[in-house]
């Protein structure tokens, strides 16, 4: 099947009347259907329009959306309030919680043959193709994969088949993508939608799909226009994966910031109703660590941060090793059975990590001093920092604060932040 719809470029403004007509074509070429299951983004991906594009196809779809499974992959479950306030009108009804330790059923599994070639011989181990029991054994005759495509640490772009295999991914399935991606290397592999992670996700889809029913996969791409205000640049929606491709092009020309200067100082701000863990809120490592000069100083002000990770054993694990680069955090690997069967956590630490080129100071709300040293990072006063700093004052992108110069980032999720000559493909 073709693209059922397809639009998008740097400069369009989709309104909600164009996004409901759009989904509406798309949808009424796909015929009557008698169970459907949309799985959207959970609220971490507050900003990707996933939200209102669900409550639009239930709205078409009516009795037959008969359930709706965020992709929490690792996340929290989504509270009643976080509902409300990203998919309006769906009934709390259809909502089911995605349990990446039990809900699972694995589909098959990638040779360890493959594993080795496209992690160019760093891991040889099989990768199983694991996804939510409800995809493969609800008796749904379509899903709705739902998502905004956006340059991603783990992945390279998100979306795609990743919502699908790791959004509702299991154990072994989510521990062993990041682990390849973490190995292979994040600097290597962000803004490209032709990666390792990629491959696996693309050959567990190709030979394993025909096992679930049809995925159409309704793609964003989002960003600010000139006003400041989040609007959606591209929609693109179809089986397979051209839609991903389609929108991955378009988010590298919206999303990737590239840099004629390196950054000496950065201030992230990670809204409190978005950001409640490192595990998210190291985005603000992630999205800019490419456009950090050596030495420089990251400033995340992160007033909604209470924990590390969000799964229990993930914070165990991140507070017992903390964020000490990549030679270290590969030997506790190897002698720790309790990180090597959380490979997640593994590579979270590795992402995470300045690996000693530049300090990232960390101002939680909810964490003390003794919590965020213990786990390598600098602290900040939240309060200090805010007065000083103040998200409510500076403008995204450069700014002069008593007489220095700062580079001010909004919302990490965002985007992705590069010096030109560090990112020399």
């Amino acid at each position: 099947m073709s693209l059922l719809f397809a639009a998008g470029s740097p400069t369009t403004e989709l309104s909600l009347d164009e996004t409901r007509a759009a989904l509406n074509e798309a949808f009424a070429k796909l015929g009557a259907r008698k169970k459907v299951l949309a799985v959207p983004p959970d609220f971490t991906r507050f900003h990707s329009k996933s939200g209102v594009l669900t409550e639009m196809a239930w709205e078409y779809y009516g009795d037959a959306l008969t359930d709706v499974l965020p992709a929490l992959g690792t996340h929290t479950a989504m509270t009643d309030e976080q509902l409300t306030t990203m998919f309006g009108a769906v009934p709390k009804s259809l909502f089911r919680v995605h349990n990446w330790r039990d809900d699972i059923v694995t589909l098959g599994e990638i040779p360890s043959e493959f594993m080795l070639e496209v992690s160019e011989g760093k891991l040889d181990y099989t990768w199983p193709a694991q996804v939510n029991k409800l995809l493969r054994d609800g008796g749904f005759d379509l899903i709705l994969s739902v998502g905004q495509v956006v340059p991603h640490e783990v992945v390279g772009m998100a979306n795609g088949s990743k919502n699908i295999f790791v959004g509702t991914g299991g154990v072994m399935g989510i521990h062993r993508s990041h682990f390849l991606g973490a190995v292979y290397g994040m600097e290597r592999m962000m803004g490209r939608a032709d990666t390792p992670v990629r491959r696996v996700l693309d050959y567990a889809s190709e030979h394993f799909g025909d096992q679930m029913p049809p995925i159409v996969y309704i793609q964003t791409v989002v960003n600010k226009n000139d006003k400041g205000e989040l609007v959606l640049r591209g929609l693109y929606i179809g089986e397979g994966t051209e839609p991903f491709e389609k929108a991955a092009a378009l988010s590298l020309e919206c999303n990737f910031l590239m840099m004629d200067r390196e950054i000496k100082k950065a201030v992230v701000f990670l809204d409190p109703h978005e950001f409640h863990s490192t595990w998210l809120g190291n985005k603000s490592v992630y999205r800019t660590r490419m456009a950090l000069a050596d030495d420089a100083e990251l400033i995340v002000l992160a007033p909604g941060v209470h924990e590390f990770g969000e799964d229990k054993k993930i914070d165990e694990l991140i507070r017992r090793y903390g964020y000490c680069g990549t030679p270290k955090t590969l030997e506790y690997v190897k002698t720790d059975p309790e990180l090597a069967g959380n490979l997640s956590a593994a590579a979270h630490l590795i992402h995470g990590s300045s690996e000693g080129r530049f300090t990232i100071r960390y101002c939680p709300g909810h964490l003390t001093r003794e919590e965020i040293e213990s786990v390598h990072f600098e602290y900040g006063d939240l309060a200090e920092y805010t007065a000083k700093y103040n998200p409510d004052v500076l403008k995204d992108g450069w700014n002069v604060v008593d007489g220095e110069e700062i580079f001010y980032i909004s919302n990490p999720g965002l985007g992705l932040w590069a010096y030109r000559g560090r990112f020399k493909d």
